[in-house]
């Protein structure tokens, strides 16, 4: 048909079809975005309702929890030695009070020095433990409270103390090892950092050093050693809780007891080092996937300590090298420690594997050092046996 009639009646009815079309088409992105929006909604609140149902709430409250460990102490209880009551935390204050009071009263088998002085100026001390001779024996190296939160760390290093002074005479272990072995216990290595974790914040970890480009304060002290410097497992950034600092050995509390471990490492057959938590026993390599010159002697000694902690409470500890075991980190005490001749070099993370975290209760402090205090001892007598080492491989890794 060709007539003007039917021409725009054709032409009127592809307008109508064009506009239904267009309605149909915005209807339907309209239909579309809606239901995108509905499967977001749907999908937020599934995953909502999962993640309720499928974590546990561990400590209800915190704060409580928090002051229960940090909260008033009667004076009655660091009033003398005798008093002094093992199975609670001390603030920095009351630990180095109790390091003067043994070290007065012990003169036979404790002697108390300095290794140098924190950021913030406060002395770095240690107790050197062990039967006074004129000879020079081997000797065994504790340090406990590198990472401030960890407060179950400074509870074990007077804990051995304690126990290595009161069972001396009396246990056959024990006297065998005062005698033919010095201890040198440091029950706070960062100083700052745990005086700080009392006062402020009860989470802190790090040292208390000032950064001239960042407010942020510190850096890991267990990042800041000279071996593999701020490689993998490190932070570069001032922030963060991993970091490794300016330059190897930038905080005085590192540097100072590097100083002291170079010093003596013809002496110092094992490094020690306690940390929380995670119920593992770690040597190197921290920084690297490889196996250690000694190892069979390494890991029979970490496998007679588990054995020897397990026998307390039936408590498993996990044993190896540290980067398998846990995780990959550059510039860590015991590679440094290994690197520098001493053939056993070990980290503890204590209880728990999270259910309490940095804020292991009062009550576990006696079981969590008895069973670690086995464990010490077991690495401690295998150094007076003789295990084929090769000392001199020691440095090149």
């Amino acid at each position: 048909p060709t007539t003007p009639t039917v021409l725009r009646l054709v032409a009127a009815i592809k307008l109508k079809l064009s506009y239904l079309f267009l309605k149909l088409h915005f209807i339907n992105r309209i239909f579309c975005i809606f239901s995108v929006f509905y499967l977001v909604i749907m999908c937020t609140m599934f995953v909502c309702f999962t993640l309720f149902h499928s974590h546990r709430v561990f400590i209800s409250n915190l704060q409580k929890e928090i002051e229960k460990q940090s909260g008033y102490r009667s004076s009655r209880k660091r009033r003398s030695e005798a008093q002094y009551d093992y199975e609670v935390y001390h603030s920095l204050e009351e630990i180095q009070s109790w390091m003067f009071r043994m070290n007065t009263t012990h003169p036979n088998l404790v002697d108390m020095f300095s290794v140098g002085k924190s950021y913030e100026g406060r002395p770095l001390y240690v107790l050197q433990l062990g039967k006074k001779r004129r000879l020079q024996k081997k000797a065994v190296w504790i340090d406990c409270g590198v990472h401030a939160r960890e407060w179950i760390g400074p509870a074990f290093c007077q804990w051995f103390v304690k126990e290595a002074i009161s069972s001396y005479q009396y246990d056959s272990v024990m006297t065998r090892l005062l005698n033919q072995l010095n201890f040198y216990i440091m029950p706070v290595f960062n100083v700052d950092g745990y005086r700080f974790s009392w006062t402020t914040d009860r989470f802190w970890r790090k040292t208390r050093s000032k950064n001239h480009k960042f407010h942020c304060r510190g850096v890991d002290a267990n990042r800041n050693w000279k071996v593999k410097w701020c490689d993998e497992g490190a932070s570069s950034h001032p922030c963060d809780d991993t970091y490794c600092g300016p330059f190897p050995e930038s905080e005085p509390e590192v540097k100072a007891v590097a100083k002291f471990l170079r010093k003596h490492k013809k002496r110092v057959e094992a490094y020690i080092s306690i940390h929380a938590y995670a119920q593992m026993l770690l040597y190197p390599y921290s920084y690297k996937y490889a196996t250690i010159p000694n190892f069979n002697c390494v890991e029979s000694a970490a496998h007679n300590a588990v054995t020897a902690l397990y026998s307390a409470y039936g408590v498993r500890y996990r044993y190896g090298p540290a980067s398998t075991t846990l995780y990959v980190s550059s510039g860590s005490s015991i590679d440094w420690a290994y690197r520098n001749g001493i053939p056993y070099a070990f980290a503890f993370e204590l209880r728990d594997t999270g259910y309490f975290g940095f804020l292991l209760p009062e009550s576990l402090i006696k079981p969590t050092c008895t069973e670690t205090m086995r464990a010490v001892k077991a690495i401690a007598s295998g150094l007076l046996k003789k295990c084929k080492t090769d000392r001199e491989k020691f440095p090149y890794i």
